[in-house]
Parts: structure tokens; C-alpha cells; sequence
């Protein structure tokens, strides 16, 4: 039986038209659909349709070695990519009970908050555009190629990053990725300060989202909403804060957040999470130097790939290299599941294993996916274009709602 909603209008004593809403067209950000019940141009009611992009990572992962798994969690949230790589390896270093050196800690600290920028540059700057403000986004994806060359630099890719392994990184940082994270540190904060001249106070932006598809904290608890929408509403949810891992703890940091939980207090709490995230990097940069230099892996031969050089001429290495990549070291019978503040909210991994080298079950809790749900019935009696910013303020990003 055909439960998909119905496309077509064939009743003549209708008083709504349907209207789909996606999955191609610009205004959804992404391949998923809304069908949409409409009285002129105000909502009556919506269906959401995802899986147009679902490519099966959970099963996927049962057939990789854990290491060969993050190229897969790069395809999620691909706006801030190098976030889902960490939260991975920090699962899977949970399981094998790995304590990473603090340099590490902080270096991963590092290319998390240059992440969660880039994430909310893109959020917000689209925002404006949908507001009908196109200068800003132009300003703020300027500042996001800077971001990218720093990665470019630290690992060699840019949007799919592939960054960092399992016990730490595959290479240190070079002097000019801390040379180009420390004119970033430098060059953006005006931009951002124009970028927020343009916006915060603008009347016409203002009126547009202010009051716009607000909620109230209860609701976005019962949704399990998560990250800058639900402490949009006040709730000062924040994994880093409640549940620390890569030394966040070490770090003075504030959560922003908000009083209404509509699309501007969205837009605010995510403004004031970059000008944290500079803050943090700051930090980072300071407690880095203050930790041996050189480091930049825990030190566990039986999970962490030796450097090629040292396979051709070292006969313990290439033995440890063979027993990785065939998979013959054992691993705990257990399950376990970590956490990570990713750019739109909690992004945790529930890993069941058998002692395997592949997971037995993997399963990938996405914000978006969750964060999503809500949209069609808070869509209900909302005007068209509100609803489109309405889409773009809760920063769905489509390779992390299907997965």
C-alpha cells in the first residue's frame, strides 16, 4: 500500500491546492520535500518527505574497519565536516579506552570550533539571502575559504576532510596552518562585526524574522531538539559544557542563548557561538604552547597506522601495520556511546561491537534528522515565505538528515 502523501488536485470543491514544496527546488537548501496543504498563501498543514539522498551509512560501517569509517561521517554534515570526524574517532577511542596527550586535545579543539564557524557562517549568511540581503552571505563566504585553506593545509582537503585518526592526527601542524589560524583570528572579527552591522539592527530583517516560527523550551525538549535552535528558546543545553570531552573543560567559554526561540533569536545565538569559538581558539593556540611540541597522536602502535617510512624499514612496525589493516587485534565486546557538540546540535554515535574490526551495529544519532521532525507542524498557519526562512534557520543540511 501507498502511504506517500497525494501530488494532485482533483476535487473541485476543494478550498486548499497542494503544493510540493521541494525536493528540487533552491528555497529547501537540499534534495528532501514538503507537500504542503495551502489556503492562498498560508500553510493548513504539511507532510515532510526525506531519504531522496539516503546512501545507508550505519549499514555501510558494519562491513569498514573502524578506521575506513570516517570517510563516511565526513558525508553528513559536509558544512562543518572535520566535527563529525572527531566525534568519530573519540568513539572509537571510548571503546579501546584511549587517552589522547592534551596537545592533541587541544589541536582537535582547534579544527572543531574553525568548524563550527565555518557551519554557522553558512547558516546565517544564507539567512540573509532568503531574507532578500545578499551581501553579507558574499562577505561571510569569503571568510569561509580561509577556513578551508587552513584545513587544506593541516590535512590536504577542504569540504570532505577526511581529518585527524583514531588516537589523535596523522600529522602535526605545520608552522603555516598556525600561521594562517592566527590571521584568521586576526582578519575576521571585523568582518563579523560588518556583517553584524548589516543584520542584528536592521529594521527590514528584524520584522521579517522576529516572532517567526518561535518555540517555547517544553516543545523543543519534547522534540529532542538540540544545539543553537533549542538554546534558542533558553535552554542552555550545550554537550561541550555538559558533558566535556577533548578538554573542553579546560576552556572559559560562555553559551549564548536566546528568549523566544524564534528565527531571529536563531540567528543571535549562532552569531554569539562564533564570537565563543574565537574565543576558545584563542585559548587553544595559548595552552598549545605550553605542551611538548611534536606530539600529536597517543601512543598505541596497536590502533594507530606507523608512518609509511617507518613500515618499509622497521620490522615491528610493518608487523603492527599488517595487524591493523587485517583486523587480528581484538577489540572489547561492548557498546558505547559518545556525544559531540556538532554544528546544529548533539551529533553522538551508538557503537555496539562484537570484537570485530568492523562495528556490529552503528548507529549515528544526526541533529538534523531529528531537529527536522518539528518543521511541518510548526509550518501549520505560516505564510509561505516564512516558512522558507523558517526552513533556512534551523540549518537542515541534507547528508545529515538522510545519512
Amino acid at each position: 500500500m501507498n502511504n506517500h502523501p497525494v501530488f494532485t488536485d482533483n476535487d473541485p470543491q476543494k478550498d486548499t491546492i497542494t503544493l510540493n514544496l521541494g525536493p528540487t527546488h533552491p528555497a529547501t537548501h537540499g534534495v528532501f520535500q514538503n507537500v504542503l496543504e495551502m489556503d492562498g498563501e498560508r500553510i493548513v498543514s504539511g507532510v515532510s518527505t526525506i531519504g531522496y539522498i539516503h546512501r545507508a551509512f550505519e549499514k555501510i560501517a558494519e562491513h569498514r574497519p573502524f578506521y575506513q569509517i570516517t570517510p563516511l561521517t565526513d558525508r553528513m554534515n559536509y558544512c562543518s565536516s572535520p566535527i563529525n570526524n572527531m566525534g568519530w574517532h573519540m568513539t572509537v577511542e571510548k571503546l579501546l579506552n584511549i587517552q589522547t596527550p592534551k596537545r592533541v586535545d587541544y589541536l582537535r579543539v582547534i579544527v572543531m570550533e574553525l568548524a563550527r564557524i565555518s557551519d554557522h557562517l553558512i547558516c546565517n549568511g544564507i539567512l540573509g539571502v532568503d531574507t532578500g540581503a545578499f551581501t553579507g552571505f558574499l562577505y561571510l563566504m569569503e571568510e569561509r575559504e580561509h577556513i578551508y585553506e587552513i584545513y587544506e593545509e593541516i590535512c590536504g582537503a577542504r569540504l570532505t576532510t577526511n581529518i585527524g585518526r583514531i588516537g589523535g592526527f596523522e600529522r602535526d601542524f605545520n608552522d603555516i596552518a598556525f600561521a594562517k589560524i592566527k590571521k584568521f583570528l586576526v582578519k575576521f572579527p571585523p568582518i563579523l562585526k560588518e556583517f553584524e552591522t548589516l543584520f542584528n539592527r536592521n529594521r527590514i530583517f528584524i520584522e521579517r524574522t522576529s516572532g517567526v516560527a518561535a518555540v517555547d523550551p517544553e516543545t523543543a525538549l519534547n522534540y529532542s531538539w538540540s544545539g543553537p535552535i533549542l538554546r534558542a528558546t533558553g535552554v542552555d543545553y550545550d554537550v561541550r559544557a555538559a558533558e566535556p570531552y577533548s578538554s573542553y573543560e579546560d576552556f572559559d567559554f560562555e553559551i549564548p542563548v536566546g528568549k523566544t526561540g524564534d528565527v531571529y533569536d536563531r540567528f543571535i545565538v549562532r552569531n554569539e557561538e562564533i564570537w565563543q569559538s574565537l574565543r576558545i581558539i584563542e585559548q587553544a593556540l595559548q595552552k598549545i604552547e605550553k605542551e611538548p611540541k611534536g606530539v600529536f597522536h597517543a601512543d598505541v602502535p596497536e590502533f594507530y597506522l606507523p608512518p609509511k617510512e617507518e613500515v618499509y624499514n622497521n620490522m615491528e612496525a610493518l608487523i603492527y601495520h599488517f595487524k591493523i589493516v587485517m583486523g587480528e587485534i581484538d577489540t572489547p565486546k561492548t557498546e558505547v556511546y559518545h556525544a559531540v557538540e556538532g554544528g546544529n546540535g548533539e551529533l553522538g554515535f551508538y557503537l555496539v561491537n562484537d570484537g570485530g574490526r568492523s562495528p556490529y551495529r552503528l548507529h549515528f544519532r544526526r541533529p538534523s534528522f531529528i531537529n527536522y521532525q518539528m518543521y511541518a507542524p510548526m509550518s501549520a498557519g505560516m505564510l509561505l515565505s516564512d516558512a522558507i526562512i523558517n526552513m533556512s534557520s534551523l540549518n537542515v543540511i541534507a547528508g545529515e538528515l538522510d545519512a
